[in-house]
């Protein structure tokens, strides 16, 4: 097989993530699906994927330093950063006293207009234990980009629900402006 682990960590991130219906695919409330009913249709995007196996799969997702996906018992799952129509759900949890969330500084202005950081095109705000990560995310998004600081234990105190996802990675549906300090990068 041709396919890089990289392509083929891509395409199950956009199945599980954006598109499942453009796969045949329909995910439960929870976002799963069975590994192998992904793997068969991975295999319809044509000849080079046509030898692609359950195993190659979960090879390509687990070899990826970002970690979005979850493999349990012959089912998988995107972790995060689902647009899809229906929402995902995930259990809560206490967060950490803080997460960091990096954007741009026009995304600032918006957030300050708003009143609150909201999830814009996905269901949910992405959020970081780690402020290197929230740089890294926010140089995506600009040059010079905006850490945003989240005193998370006080929000879910005051109600905010918060979703654990990795050991870094953490969402929320959306966090008031008075829970959040803006640090510059």
């Amino acid at each position: 097989m041709t396919l890089s682990l990289t392509r083929i960590s891509k395409a199950v991130s956009h199945a599980l993530r954006h598109e499942p219906w453009m796969y045949g695919l329909e995910l439960d409330e929870e976002g799963w699906v069975r590994l192998a009913d992904l793997a068969s249709a991975l295999r319809q995007l044509g000849d080079e994927w046509s030898e692609l196996d359950e195993s190659t799969v979960v090879r390509a997702v687990e070899s990826s330093p970002k970690r979005r996906h979850t493999v349990v018992e012959g089912r998988i799952r995107s972790s995060y950063g689902h647009s899809v129509p229906e929402k995902i759900t995930f259990a809560s949890a206490e967060p950490p006293p803080r997460l960091f969330h990096g954007t741009s500084p026009a995304a600032v202005v918006l957030i300050r207009s708003a009143g609150a950081l909201r999830a814009m095109g996905r269901q949910y705000v992405h959020l970081t234990t780690e402020r290197e990560l929230a740089v890294q995310v926010g140089k995506r998004k600009a040059s010079v980009p905006e850490i945003l600081q989240v005193d998370a234990l006080a929000a879910h105190n005051a109600g905010v629900a918060f979703y654990p996802r990795s050991e870094v990675v953490w969402l929320a549906e959306k966090v008031p402006l008075s829970f959040i300090d803006t640090l510059g990068e």
